[in-house]
């Protein structure tokens, strides 16, 4: 992996999750390619800047959304131009202290370079539920907590 492009895609998805945690859909809108494709936690799609935007505005304007907290598992590229970034995170729901188990997710980002920017073409947003495995899920929320002392 090229280290200075590697870092840049993780810069870019943190600066995506900072934007989510932040409640700004036009920014978060903004991190996508023109004809990028969003898979929501529930399943949604919404596909290019503008639909991603129209889709999350609401979603800020009437829920108190929790922030995100994101570690970056893997940088894969698939060429010069194109990337996956595999990540896990979590919440910590409005007025608590802790992460939420149940709201942990598995983040999948396909990045592509425009010009000198990296900028997402896919996201998706998977729950990380892990069915009759809760050894998996309290490993994944203790990996996660060391995120929150940071």
């Amino acid at each position: 992996m090229n280290s200075v492009e590697g870092k840049s895609v993780q810069g870019l998805y943190h600066r995506f999750l900072n934007a989510w945690n932040e409640r700004d859909a036009r920014s978060m809108a903004d991190h996508f390619t023109g004809d990028a494709e969003m898979i929501g936690y529930d399943g949604s799609q919404a596909i290019g800047r503008d639909e991603i935007y129209s889709h999350l505005n609401p979603i800020f304007e009437n829920f108190p959304t929790p922030p995100y907290f994101g570690k970056v598992k893997s940088v894969s590229f698939l060429s010069d131009n194109a990337v996956i970034l595999r990540a896990i995170a979590g919440m910590v729901p409005i007025g608590k202290t802790e992460l939420s188990p149940e709201l942990n997710t598995h983040h999948t980002v396909v990045a592509v370079k425009e010009g000198e920017s990296w900028l997402i073409k896919l996201f998706q947003n998977t729950p990380a539920q892990f069915h009759g495995r809760p050894e998996l899920l309290e490993k994944m929320t203790e990996e996660l907590k060391e995120l929150l002392s940071k």
